[in-house]
């Protein structure tokens, strides 16, 4: 029973860490992608996932906002790769939780 109550509050503590990130990183991003709108740079998200394309691409066409572009792009990926990670996280806990036997 003991072992049930901490994996419900390991959910519980691991949701509230995927939403409190979640706006660390929003706020992050949003900042960087502001500025980007505000000078007009435009790409797409296969840009982001694509290093060799978004060199070709887009770092060509905009070289005096590469590092704003840049430092988007990781911060991007970032905070994809750490809720990744969260939600993997509160699927096994859940498993383990909805299969364990803590009688």
């Amino acid at each position: 029973m003991i072992l049930g109550k901490s994996m419900m509050y390991l959910v519980i503590v691991l949701f509230i860490g995927l939403f409190c990130m979640q706006f660390y990183f929003r706020i992050r991003v949003v900042k960087v992608y502001q500025k980007l709108v505000r000078n007009k740079v435009q790409f797409d998200s296969s840009h982001i996932f694509n290093s060799k394309k978004m060199e070709s691409e887009v770092l060509s066409k905009y070289p005096e906002h590469k590092d704003d572009i840049l430092k988007f792009v990781k911060e991007m990926r970032l905070s994809l790769t750490i809720a990744t990670i969260f939600i993997l996280l509160i699927f096994a806990a859940a498993v383990i939780l909805r299969t364990g036997n803590f009688g």
